[in-house]
């Protein structure tokens, strides 16, 4: 970079880590200028994980930093190289004849540079599936096959996935990978049954060479789409291409998944990830610091590992906010800050939210029934959906696991109580009488809990 460019690029990270503090990575660094032409500012990052993220998440804030430190009306193009590729050589994003460009499954997937291994934090609670997912990327279809990731939200499931995308890509740029969340799949599968398009479709996910599918748990009740999956998992396997999934739950609880998927879901390697212990959130407290370029105290991360002990996306958030407040008040980070920025976090559990304990007591009350009932092996109508509601009332109001819950509510496992809250959640929609009766609990719990 010439000099000048050099100040331009500066001058633009400076506005981004003032106002789009955020988005900022410490990779950031690693971007070039190579010029303003046609009214766009032309930027290489030649890692191209990095290049599709920063065009499609991060190309708006860009800009808006190039115009304020330019004072011109600016574009924003993240190119591979200083030449370019026709592809994305133009500010609208045609081709050099100005065709549009080919759109194929690779230009379909985003994969986020924080979800590398470099930046997956190790601990005893996910060391098993760590070691299964480097080893996948160091032989795809060849060290475990499928590979299923499973556990609560939030745990690293959805890294672990895109640090083996990202990691083969690397080392073999040519591999057709297809990283899609579940939902997408199922969406795309009903789309091309509506419009005829059912070739294009398996085309799409059986000439691969590795797919990977996260929250593959959403198969669950969708019969046609797991019919069409069985045959694609099937013709994936038997070519020896890699199979990776993650789910909320081990295939055996996934509910209503069909048993020849719940078959070939376990013929592979399964994987558990838990809730990481405090040790572990420290690092991950810290390694979030580092990727953010945020100076931390020492006392600083074993404070907001000690109050927020539920997932990683938690610990994020708490780390956001303590960037957000040292920059709305303009003071440096110290354990009196975060004690501020996590006021709520570091209150008790019991004073920030009702316990399951009332959530029953109210449920039964508000029923009229007692409450071995409600914990009780029955399933009538008249006590399954008060208990379907006692559920969901826990999992919207208190922190425990689905796990925890379940426990509480006579040692049902998780699977059900996940089957609780999706049907309470799909029948509010539709059923006024059940969205009457959730929210008067809800103001009846607030209200207790507001005297207690």
């Amino acid at each position: 970079m010439s000099r000048a460019d050099r100040e331009l690029r500066d001058g633009i990270l400076a506005y981004l880590r003032k106002h789009h503090s955020g988005l900022c990575r410490h990779w950031f660094d690693d971007i070039s200028v190579i010029g303003i032409e046609g009214g766009v500012l032309r930027l290489v990052m030649e890692d191209e994980v990095r290049r599709r993220y920063l065009q499609r998440s991060a190309a708006p804030a860009f800009a808006e930093a190039a115009q304020t430190v330019t004072g011109r009306l600016l574009a924003v193009r993240f190119l591979a190289s200083k030449t370019g590729s026709p592809a994305i050589d133009r500010a609208d994003g045609t081709n050099a004849d100005g065709s549009e460009p080919p759109v194929s499954l690779d230009d379909q997937m985003i994969l986020s540079p924080d979800f590398s291994f470099d930046q997956f934090v190790m601990g005893p609670e996910n060391r098993l599936a760590h070691a299964a997912a480097q080893a996948v990327a160091d032989r795809p279809g060849r060290a475990y096959n499928p590979f299923v990731i499973h556990g609560g939200v939030g745990l690293g499931k959805t890294h672990l996935l895109q640090a083996v995308c990202q990691a083969v890509l690397s080392r073999q740029p040519s591999t057709r990978v297809t990283y899609i969340n579940c939902s997408t799949f199922i969406d795309a599968f009903h789309d091309c049954v509506k419009a005829g398009r059912m070739p294009e479709f398996r085309n799409r996910f059986r000439m691969v060479d590795m797919l990977v599918i996260d929250d593959v748990h959403l198969l669950s009740r969708h019969e046609q789409t797991q019919e069409e999956f069985f045959h694609t998992f099937n013709a994936l396997h038997q070519a020896g291409k890699q199979i990776i999934l993650s789910a909320d739950s081990i295939p055996n609880e996934i509910p209503a998944l069909t048993e020849r998927l719940v078959s070939r879901f376990n013929s592979g390697l399964v994987a558990r990830v838990d809730r990481p212990g405090f040790e572990t959130r420290v690092a991950i407290v810290k390694a979030k610091a580092q990727l953010h370029q945020l100076t931390l105290p020492e006392d600083v991360p074993a404070y907001v590992a000690a109050r927020v002990a539920s997932n990683i996306r938690e610990l994020e958030g708490a780390l956001a906010r303590l960037r957000a407040l040292a920059l709305a008040t303009a003071r440096p980070i110290d354990l009196d800050l975060a004690k501020l920025a996590l006021a709520d976090e570091g209150r008790p559990d019991d004073e920030r939210s009702p316990s399951i304990q009332t959530i029953l007591e109210a449920v039964v009350r508000y029923y009229n029934l007692r409450l071995a009932d409600l914990l009780g092996k029955r399933r009538h109508k008249s006590v399954a959906l008060p208990r379907q509601v006692a559920m969901w009332l826990a999992r919207r109001h208190t922190r425990h696991s689905l796990e925890e819950i379940g426990g509480h509510l006579g040692g049902r496992d998780h699977s059900t109580v996940l089957h609780a809250v999706r049907t309470v959640d799909h029948r509010r929609e539709r059923d006024p009488t059940l969205s009457s009766d959730v929210a008067r609990l809800e103001r009846s719990l607030e209200r207790r809990h507001a005297t207690e």
